[in-house]
């Protein structure tokens, strides 16, 4: 179905495997298209309960393709803006996702390939991923990932690694705060991935989608009357929800909720 991902749904988990690794699974426009498709697929589909996103080869994601780049440099203005709204489409459908994504990085990511790991709930990364923000370095700009970087870091680690290009080891992602965990090689990430997205799947799907928004709401904003009211709001209407009664219900009955898998019961 698609050139450059492969996807699978198991067990309610949706996997979008990059699959460039001749390419270290750069961006280009068909891949950003392809991309774009599989995560309104993966958000449609009710199977799918968690996303994670993947890939093949040595690196993770190692940015803007270079031929693409190339190709890119002789559109026209227009042209060039409707590619860059492209890559920000697909980097905003991952981020708003109504279900909770895992970036697996399991080699280098670099540019673009920190916008897509930035944009992801939870990231966790191998020991040995290498991380640069290197746009500066070929005369652009990080501008379209940005707002998902700086969501994710901050403006302070933002500006160093934005304006020096340096490139940064996992540890130094963990401690900035992109990645939440670093795991000594693939076995032990693929078994980190594998209880976080248990401890997800455990959780009731419409509250997992409506608590996303709610971050998504209050995050950086000052505790006002607004946000206050917009909070107590958004308890009142789940609150009465069947999904709330269904998960409290439950838990004074002493058994798992029925959004569950039967064999997880």
């Amino acid at each position: 179905m698609y050139q450059n991902l492969l996807t699978e749904v198991d067990a309610g988990v949706g996997t979008i495997t990059l699959n460039r690794p001749e390419r270290h699974n750069a961006f280009d426009d068909v891949l950003i298209t392809e991309l774009i498709a599989a995560m309104a697929a993966m958000a449609a589909d009710a199977a799918v309960r968690v996303l994670v996103i993947a890939s093949t080869g040595r690196s993770f994601c190692a940015g803007a393709d270079l031929n693409w780049m190339k190709r890119a440099a002789a559109y026209s203005p227009d042209e060039s803006l409707l590619d860059a709204r492209a890559l920000a489409e697909m980097l905003r459908a991952l981020a708003q996702m109504n279900k909770p994504t895992l970036a697996r990085v399991q080699g280098p990511a670099y540019g673009g390939g920190v916008g897509l790991v930035a944009a992801c709930d939870i990231a966790l990364a191998t020991c040995d991923a290498q991380f640069t923000l290197s746009e500066v370095k070929l005369g652009i700009i990080p501008a379209v990932i940005s707002p998902h970087v700086i969501n994710a870091i901050g403006e302070r680690h933002a500006r160093r690694y934005m304006l020096t290009a340096e490139r940064f080891n996992a540890a130094e992602a963990y401690r900035i705060g992109l990645v939440h965990e670093i795991l000594p090689d693939q076995p032990a990430l693929d078994d980190a991935l594998g209880r976080i997205v248990g401890a997800l799947i455990n959780n009731g799907p419409r509250a997992l989608a409506q608590c996303k928004d709610l971050i998504r709401a209050v995050a950086w904003q000052p505790v006002s009357a607004a946000v206050i009211e917009d909070t107590a709001q958004r308890i009142a209407a789940i609150r009465s929800s069947g999904e709330a009664m269904e998960g409290m219900n439950a838990f004074l009955e002493k058994r798992k909720p029925s959004w569950l898998p039967k064999d997880a019961r």
